[in-house]
């Protein structure tokens, strides 16, 4: 019987036997560029800069230390805008157009990571949204295509020069429309600074712009590769015929249970299989911000507990070592039919061949329908069943003997997952080998040695966040954000007043933005747990007389982060530059629970919050502002502090604590002579 591709034999049995050929003689197909993880899109690496330094080396390495963990070949970050773009806020390097700085937020940190584990990773930057003086007054950054580019090109310049990172690819305008005009200046002004080797990926949204590569020269000399976001697996006739590379540039996000890894790695082989794509991103790189915020868990392992110090290698991890341990950016696709295709009875494999010609991995995957459902787009239903197949090396792997097996099987209904185990060799004779294969199962066969399982001790227990917390935010470097305080809209960063250390709120203006959640006008940083009901916060402020904003507040309770934060429900304990103090069930202050006359001087001032059942009471300077019951809802929430508007404001000397222990430092707040509080029953009262 001739072997071509892949077909069916029956068996005396009649037990079905699949046959797949891996053949290089009939030519190889796209490059492979590679599987990677986006930091960003927005601040889901947040709670990981702040980890002790065992755990911290311990997860980066689980991430990008080459044949260790998942040993990632992209790390794609947000270039931050001031704007919410998921999880919260990312600085801008150029909060204002007078002023650069490339000393702000985590990515320049994380890159350099990275680069230090795998000085081979790509790196490439995306912006989800821009500062608000881009837009000229618009929510568009193309008002003006030159100053845009120029913004962008100045942060992939600063990458360089103030942290020697090169980066290797970027993108337009993270699944907003793009703006071909840009796009022709993006590249004619990377060029004509020097940075001629930084490719362009379009559109990160979806595959549109290709009939636009199609009928403009200009801007298909432009465009490196087309970029599409959770493609499901499948592209377009017309992206193929651009001759680009097609790349799923954010895929997965989808919560990192046994599930998720199914969608993982049924994508990562079928991306190439159905779609012809040539490398994968997963949003998230790292679940690393709060349980409550949008997408939690939707990343490639979960690290949630700066305090704690825990962490959770989850399956997708090991799922991508199936195929980056044993393969770099540059090696080949077999030829679909000839290497690359479905299996007879469902799941799919690739063929990979290194750029020498001597080295092929093959990935299989057999994930069923419902074990394997991606948060989008829906899966149409298919089957897979157990299978065997005869496997027949071609070509330049005709008189391969023997190739090395690497075996993983998600566990379902109570089973233990088997991940990246190693087995014994698999023997081919005259070119081919019989595999029997499982559902929900990965193998890997290559003639690569090596590999490995990396292993690290357990990490610490998970613990609550810890109470009580005090943050007076020296011992940060300058322009540092604060650690654990999430910033959901505006940019908080750390600065030094001439005596001490504090943060500033930075934004001036509402920003061009990827979500709603900017265009309350008001800034949110949270902290905490969402789970907190009885709660006491403090905290200094002082507003500037100069681009100021109409004023400050601490908050208990809030229900909600990411593009939904504008409509946040909490309780709020305002005080405004007006002359007036707000307590408010809302965010956006549209629902007053009490209002009043408060008159602070320019300075530093004290506010005091503490909510206990159905009783709030709010504190300024030591003195009793209010003493009231309260809305049944929201029951819990996160502490929060920010701004009435955008404008700048100064934080000092956080401290959250529980209820009782916030009563007691109430009453050592209180202005000398006055009646302390107590509770009685749901009230707080002065006795």
């Amino acid at each position: 019987m001739k072997l071509r591709g892949e077909g069916l034999h029956f068996t005396k049995k009649t037990n079905p036997i699949g046959y797949i050929v891996f053949d290089d003689s009939q030519g190889l197909e796209r490059q492979f560029d590679g599987i990677g993880g986006l930091s960003g899109g927005g601040a889901t690496s947040k709670l990981l800069v702040n980890y002790p330094q065992q755990q911290l080396n311990e997860i980066l390495d689980y991430l990008f230390k080459p044949y260790f963990g998942a040993s990632l070949q992209i790390l794609k970050v947000e270039i931050g805008g001031d704007i919410q773009s998921t999880d919260g806020t990312e600085a801008s390097h150029m909060h204002n157009s007078w002023e650069e700085n490339y000393e702000r937020g985590y990515e320049w940190w994380l890159m350099k990571e990275a680069k230090k584990r795998n000085p081979d990773i790509k790196l490439y930057g995306l912006p989800w949204g821009f500062p608000g003086w881009l837009g000229q007054g618009t929510q568009s950054p193309y008002t003006n295509v030159t100053k845009t580019a120029d913004y962008i090109v100045r942060w992939i310049t600063g990458a360089k020069t103030q942290h020697n990172l090169t980066i290797d690819y970027v993108g337009i305008w993270n699944e907003r429309n793009y703006n071909i005009d840009y796009i022709k200046t993006l590249r004619a002004m990377l060029d004509s600074r020097g940075l001629e080797n930084v490719s362009i990926v379009a559109s990160d949204g979806g595959w549109d712009i290709a009939n636009d590569i199609e009928t403009d020269a200009v801007l298909a000399s432009a465009v490196d590769a087309i970029g599409c976001h959770y493609p499901g697996t499948y592209t377009t006739q017309e992206s193929i015929n651009t001759g680009k590379q097609l790349w799923a540039s954010e895929d997965y996000s989808t919560f990192n249970d046994e599930v998720g890894g199914g969608c993982w790695a049924r994508i990562l082989n079928q991306n190439y299989v159905n779609g012809y794509m040539t490398a994968t991103i997963s949003w998230n790189l790292i679940a690393s911000y709060y349980n409550g915020l949008p997408f939690y868990r939707d990343g490639l392992m979960t690290a949630v507990e700066p305090w704690s110090g825990n962490y959770v290698v989850e399956t997708p991890i090991w799922l991508t070592a199936h195929t980056s341990q044993f393969t770099s950016i540059g090696w080949k696709y077999l030829k679909h039919g000839f290497g690359v295709g479905k299996l007879p009875y469902g799941g799919s494999y690739v063929g990979l061949v290194s750029p020498t010609g001597d080295q092929l991995t093959i990935v299989i995957e057999t994930m069923t329908h419902n074990h394997s459902i991606c948060i989008r787009p829906s899966l149409q239903p298919y089957n897979v069943y157990p299978q065997e197949v005869t496997i027949t090396l071609a070509g330049s792997f005709s008189n391969v003997t023997a190739m090395n097996v690497w075996y993983s099987k998600l566990g379902f209904n109570g089973d233990e997952d088997i991940m990246f185990q190693k087995k014994e060799p698999l023997q081919f004779r005259s070119g081919q080998a019989i595999l029997a294969l499982g559902l929900d199962e990965v193998f890997t066969l290559t003639t690569l040695a090596g590999g490995q399982k990396g292993l690290y001790p357990d990490p610490p227990a998970s613990k609550p966040f810890p109470l009580p917390y005090f943050d007076n935010f020296e011992g940060y470097s300058l322009y540092q954000e604060p650690f654990n305080l999430a910033q959901q809209t505006g940019s908080y960063e750390v600065v030094n007043n001439g005596s001490s250390n504090v943060i500033r709120q930075m934004v001036l203006n509402t920003p061009v933005v990827w979500c709603d959640a900017d265009m309350g006008n008001k800034s949110l940083s949270i902290i905490g747990d969402q789970s907190w009901g009885d709660v006491y916060i403090e905290l200094s402020y002082n507003i500037p007389s100069v681009n100021a904003t109409s004023g400050v507040f601490i908050a208990a309770r809030v229900d909600r982060g990411g593009c939904g934060a504008n409509s946040a429900q909490g309780f709020f304990f305002f005080v405004l530059q007006a002359g007036t103090y707000v307590l408010a069930n809302n965010l956006a202050r549209t629902s007053v629970i009490l209002q009043g006359p408060l008159v602070n001087q320019p300075g530093w001032h004290t506010l005091a919050l503490l909510v206990q059942g159905n009783a709030v009471a709010g504190l300024c300077d030591g003195n009793v502002i209010f003493d009231v019951n309260l809305p049944s809802k929201p029951a819990n929430g996160f502490a929060a502090l920010g701004t009435d508007s955008y404008g700048l404001a100064e934080f000092d000397n956080l401290y959250l604590t529980d209820a009782l222990d916030g009563l007691s430092r109430i009453n050592k707040l209180k202005t000398s002579g006055s009646s302390k509080l107590t509770f009685v029953g749901e009230r707080l009262l002065n006795v």
